[in-house]
């Protein structure tokens, strides 16, 4: 297969690659995995042989000397117990021994899962500590129960590492193998009601204790076999069926019911003899049992894994038949599809990549569009390939036409804006004008504090008009050809929020904002003010002050409210930054599109930061392009329709003083 040459072969050979490798992953995973299944069902004979069984008489020898143990804490002066114990002992030691160096073998290691090997060098870790114990038991500071559950410590972890190292992905396998692991651990409950019983023989006293302990052991001995007598085979569960249920268990039943029924007194009608040859013919009868049935089991493992084997082998000549049929009609159709669509090329191309990317870019520059002219009806032949090229018109025409509508209803929306805003405007700077004829005219304190309220929600009103022209992408009428001092438009700005007498400004710098810029940078510092106040506590300043810095001035607005999450403090900072295209749905965030687009009309960089009171800082960078001398207004501050101030002095917004209408822009 050759696979040069134009992009559209390259791309249905990518296309077709795709499936093929996919299923070339699947094949060898599917193979991978059940292979590995089958080894592993090969290797736990292995690793059953090197761990398994050495954990095993690890149990049995521990067993064997737990139960010495507590016969010679029952009876101290016994010599011959003591011989016992430290015969017990040494066979101990060389079985663990045995298991260490088991535990070594570098294939043991490989076989076994990291949770196992884990679990098997704990278990060798605490062998280590089996000296202290029976120092202590030589010792005499053990009581019998004491012992008991420090040797039960030791043997309960064999059983966890049992229980856990037959895990086979058979679901059958696995199960029965847990349950011989649970038959074994019925045999432990018996080894250990026995060396209790042992114990108490031995000091001719059986408590109450004793008799509790017994019962217990009794009753969960009976509920593991219930238990996993059901999971294994029919021949391995009527065997120990019968057993226990036979004349072999008869003395050792017979023996637990009398020491029960005897109740607690020290002179028990069972002796140590008697209980010692009913418990330890049945004990290895269990053990023998227990090792023929893991025989069996392992018998059924391996042809279990044959099966699994033969399985895997079957699968993967199959899958690799069916991927090599996949891959001659793949390339096959690839070629045939690559033949078809070559004929489409030039003019997908020329849609896609000239005639829709410069319809967009015209559109977007205000330029009108023929739909007509940009979307030509092509002609194609009737067949499979015809209609992928009818449709690649239809699809051609709408987006195109699509396009314009969307430019169209984009541009109505604008003027819409524009035109009621204007109009509001001139309606707004007329009703201004009337109040601050009559402010001037009245006499009366109570009437004049209503005309002043009306002012500043006139005022505000006018901002908001002004907004939907920012928004629109048309200058606001308002401009200044002479700068004006920026401690003037902080306090027009201030005078545009509802609740100015909140804001407290320190004293600025005298710096000079240049006139094109004034009514914009008003605008703007207004709706973070105006931000500050409605998210804040009316109880609460807002702080405004600033300083020079190397490349422009910054403006610093504090706020005491709750503040805004780390994520909506993001959030906002990238709408402010990246001048986001408005959205009619978006209306909550009318003053964030706002201050972004007034920002970027004259590169000023704006921040929301947390705030070292608790609440949010706006941080506004004017750049040094803006700043200029500071022109001299002699205390009147600026008013473009009202030169004349000298009806009324204006009060200055200094150091926590909020503006008045002496700031107002008109």
């Amino acid at each position: 297969m050759r696979f040069r040459g134009k992009s559209i072969r390259r791309k249905i050979v990518a296309l077709l690659l795709v499936p093929l490798v996919s299923l070339t992953a699947l094949w060898g995973f599917a193979t991978v995995i059940t292979g590995r299944q089958a080894i592993r069902l090969l290797d736990v004979a292995y690793v059953i042989e090197k761990v398994g069984y050495p954990v095993e008489d690890v149990v049995r020898v521990v067993q064997k000397e737990r139960r010495q143990t507590l016969v010679v804490l029952g009876d101290p002066r016994a010599s011959a117990a003591t011989a016992e114990l430290t015969k017990r002992r040494a066979e101990t030691d060389e079985i663990v021994r045995g298991l260490a160096a088991n535990a070594k073998d570098p294939e043991v290691v490989e076989e076994l899962d990291p949770d196992a090997l884990r679990r098997l060098r704990s278990i060798l870790d605490a062998f280590h500590g089996i000296d202290a114990l029976r120092s202590s038991v030589d010792q005499t500071r053990l009581d019998p129960g004491q012992a008991l559950e420090l040797y039960n410590r030791l043997v309960d972890p064999c059983y966890d590492f049992l229980q856990n190292l037959h895990a086979l992905e058979d679901v059958q396998m696995d199960k029965e193998g847990r349950a011989l692991v649970g038959i074994t651990r019925a045999r432990e409950a018996l080894a250990r009601e026995d060396a209790v019983i042992a114990s108490a023989l031995a000091a001719r006293n059986v408590s109450g204790t004793d008799l509790r302990r017994v019962s217990d052991l009794a009753a969960n001995r009976q509920l593991l076999y219930q238990v996993n007598l059901g999971i294994l085979p029919a021949d391995d569960r009527e065997t120990f069926e019968q057993y226990w249920s036979g004349p072999q268990t008869k003395p050792l039943r017979d023996a637990e019911e009398k020491i029960i029924s005897a109740g607690p007194g020290k002179n028990p009608r069972l002796t140590s003899a008697q209980w010692d040859e009913a418990s330890a013919h049945v004990l290895d009868d269990l053990a023998r049992m227990g090792t023929a049935a893991g025989d069996r089991y392992q018998e059924r493992v391996e042809p279990v894994a044959m099966d699994v084997l033969l399985k895997a082998a079957v699968a993967g000549i199959l899958g690799f038949f069916a991927l090599a049929i996949s891959l001659v009609l793949s390339v096959r159709i690839g070629r045939d599809l690559i033949r078809d669509l070559s004929r489409l090329r030039k003019e997908a191309h020329e849609a896609s990549g000239v005639r829709l990317p410069s319809v967009m870019r015209r559109l977007a520059a205000g330029e009108q569009v023929d739909v007509e002219t940009e979307a030509p009806n092509l002609e194609y032949e009737k067949d499979e390939v015809g209609q992928v090229g009818l449709a690649l018109n239809t699809l051609q025409r709408a987006a195109v036409e699509a396009a314009v509508k969307q430019a169209e209803l984009r541009r109505g929306v604008s003027e819409v804006f524009v035109n009621l805003a204007r109009r509001n405007q001139v309606l707004l700077h007329r009703q201004l004008t009337l109040l601050d004829t009559m402010e001037r005219r009245t006499e009366d304190t109570e009437e004049l504090a209503d005309l002043f309220r009306l002012d500043h929600m006139t005022t505000r009103m006018r901002r908001h008009a002004e907004g939907l022209v920012i928004l629109s992408g048309a200058a606001p009428s308002r401009q200044w050809r002479k700068p004006v001092q920026l401690m003037d438009v902080v306090r027009a700005a201030v005078a545009e929020v509802e609740d100015y007498e909140r804001i407290e400004v320190r004293r600025l710098p005298r710096l000079g904002i240049a006139g094109p810029a004034v009514a914009d940078i008003t605008h703007l510092i207004a709706e973070l003010l105006e931000n500050a106040t409605v998210f804040s506590p009316p109880h609460t300043a807002v702080q405004v002050h600033g300083e020079r810095v190397a490349n422009g001035f910054t403006l610093e607005i504090h706020d005491r409210g709750l503040g805004m999450t780390p994520e909506a403090l993001l959030d906002a900072n990238l709408r402010i930054s990246d001048s986001p295209e408005f959205a009619l749905s978006d209306t909550d965030r009318l003053g964030l599109f706002v201050v972004s687009r007034l920002a970027q009309r004259h590169s000023v960089k704006v921040s929301l930061q947390p705030s070292p009171y608790g609440g949010t800082t706006a941080v506004v960078l004017l750049p040094a392009a803006l700043l200029t001398e500071a022109p001299d207004t002699q205390g009147s501050g600026f008013r473009l329709d009202a030169p004349d101030r000298s009806r009324r002095p204006a009060p200055a917004a200094v150091e926590g003083r909020p503006a008045g209408r002496s700031g107002r822009l008109r």
